[in-house]
């Protein structure tokens, strides 16, 4: 198998970010120049992709596994030039399938499953950023149950917030209850996100006064 390869990066100096979405998706003042698209790096020989995240271990077998499930069926194709939104998705979901068989960290898959939906958020695909969102979802609660994020730069705090952030973005506003008030338990340092933790749970709180049946006139 084959990794080494070039892949194009944007220079910080050359993103600025105008704002950030209440799930941490940055909106760049220049839509022209996006980072994002270029977190995945794509071997062109064998199309084993992952992100700087990824370890760089291979358990035992994994590799064999790569060859049969990804190598097998590659057809050589390069990702180091210039990428527009469609080949940026495809970076992504090439290294949401190659991640499981290296038995990746669920913390890892869960990121690259939220910037997958962020994508669909410049091109949207109806039904399918929901889906993709859930399955952030799934390896975020994977990934607390099983403390797979010890040792990484994202707190319990952070997971316990984006679990109620995605949820409350899919509809399920009773799920997103029930994370948001575990946030401000978890780490007091975080202030920014606490505070962010009790703003989506006050307006989840209003909506549903507002909308109770026995509120409406």
């Amino acid at each position: 198998m084959q990794t080494k390869s070039s892949n194009k990066k944007v220079r910080s100096r050359f993103v600025k970010v105008a704002k950030y979405d209440t799930d941490f998706c940055s909106i760049q003042a220049d839509s022209a120049v996006n980072s994002l698209y270029y977190n995945i790096f794509v071997c062109p020989h064998c199309g084993f992709s992952y992100s700087e995240d990824f370890s760089r271990y291979f358990p035992p077998t994994t590799m064999e596994i790569i060859l049969e499930k990804v190598s097998s069926h590659w057809v050589p194709h390069h990702f180091s030039k210039e990428r527009p939104i469609k080949d940026a998705i495809n970076t992504y979901k090439l290294a949401s399938y190659c991640g499981p068989l290296k038995k990746g960290k669920h913390i890892i898959l869960a990121g690259i499953c939220l910037r997958i939906a962020w994508l669909y958020r410049i091109k949207p695909k109806q039904g399918t950023r929901r889906k993709i969102f859930k399955f952030a979802l799934e390896e975020y609660e994977a990934s607390y149950s099983t403390e797979d994020f010890s040792c990484t730069q994202v707190s319990e705090a952070r997971i316990l917030y984006l679990a109620g952030e995605i949820s409350r973005k899919i509809g399920n506003e009773k799920a997103a209850i029930k994370y948001f008030p575990f946030v401000s338990q978890k780490n007091a340092r975080e202030a920014s996100l606490i505070q962010m933790a009790r703003h989506r749970f006050q307006e989840l709180q209003l909506t549903q006064e507002t909308t109770h049946p026995l509120l409406q006139h």
